[in-house]
């Protein structure tokens, strides 16, 4: 009779200790700030995206900028435009334009509903992150509507008045 012999396993052990964590999903791969700043967001929509190899690769090492970047509706399709992904370092002859237009990949039944909200006066489609969600890349797309000057102070004074009422609350505690 052979011998049996076990073998010690670790429970919970992670799949690849080395692995970037924009690439395994525990970081976003990039985020629009000033959207919140410059448009009131009233809805938000999860969309894959269609990229090259190459894309993917600069995606995973954060190389992607969303801040001028906004979504069209053209031929019942969604399509995400100025977006920026730098060329990969390691990149060949195939690497990839930086600026190209790429194509979103939603529902039938949001891009209709897109299409009545986006056709009124003021909204429009603004990304607002970008991240890996299952091993693949998505993109968070909000419908906004642009906020005028005196909206952006009202916020920041907002946020100044919350942020010098929490300081407050805070002293009081330690005084306690």
């Amino acid at each position: 009779m052979a011998k049996q012999t076990t073998h010690p396993t670790q429970p919970n052990k992670e799949k690849n200790p080395r692995r970037q964590p924009t690439a395994s999903g525990e970081k976003d791969a990039s985020v629009n700030r000033n959207a919140g700043y410059n448009y009131f967001l009233l809805e938000k929509f999860e969309a894959g995206v269609v990229l090259t190899g190459t894309e993917v690769k600069s995606v995973r090492t954060g190389k992607t900028n969303l801040k001028d970047a906004y979504g069209l509706i053209k031929d019942g399709e969604l399509w995400l435009l100025n977006c920026h992904i730098s060329p990969y370092d390691h990149g060949n002859f195939a690497n990839h334009a930086a600026l190209r237009t790429r194509k979103l990949l939603i529902h039938k039944e949001e891009i209709r509903k897109l299409i009545g909200k986006t056709q009124q006066k003021g909204l429009t489609l603004i990304p607002t992150r970008m991240y890996f969600k299952n091993g693949k890349i998505k993109v968070e797309v909000a419908l906004a509507k642009g906020k005028q000057q005196w909206d952006k102070r009202e916020t920041e004074r907002r946020r100044t008045a919350d942020k010098e009422a929490r300081d407050a609350i805070s002293r009081g505690r330690k005084h306690a």
